[in-house]
């Protein structure tokens, strides 16, 4: 079993070399942005499969959930910030 997650977390490494080409060659910086959130995807499941590899996923449980939300938080601050160059209220809006 734990070969298997090994070659599984492998996997997961390599798909993240791939999505970095992808911020480094991307057309736009939108495709950059969604490379950026998926490599913060595969990151999540990458702890948590180390954490079954060791045997104590409790820890790292806590670990992936922390990090995928400050992962969602920075992939949608970065988005509004391209969107309309400012992250807080737009004009006309009130807080």
């Amino acid at each position: 079993m734990t070969a298997m997650l090994t070659g599984f977390g492998l996997f997961l490494v390599g798909t993240i070399l791939a999505k970095m080409v992808r911020i480094v060659r991307g057309p736009t910086v939108f495709d950059r942005l969604l490379a950026v959130g998926a490599i913060g995807t595969d990151t999540v499941i990458l702890l948590l499969v180390i954490g079954l590899i060791y045997g104590r996923p409790d820890g790292y449980i806590d670990l992936a959930i922390t990090y995928a939300v400050l992962n969602f938080i920075g992939v949608v601050a970065a988005a509004k910030y391209l969107d309309r160059g400012e992250i807080g209220p737009g004009h006309g809006e009130t807080r």
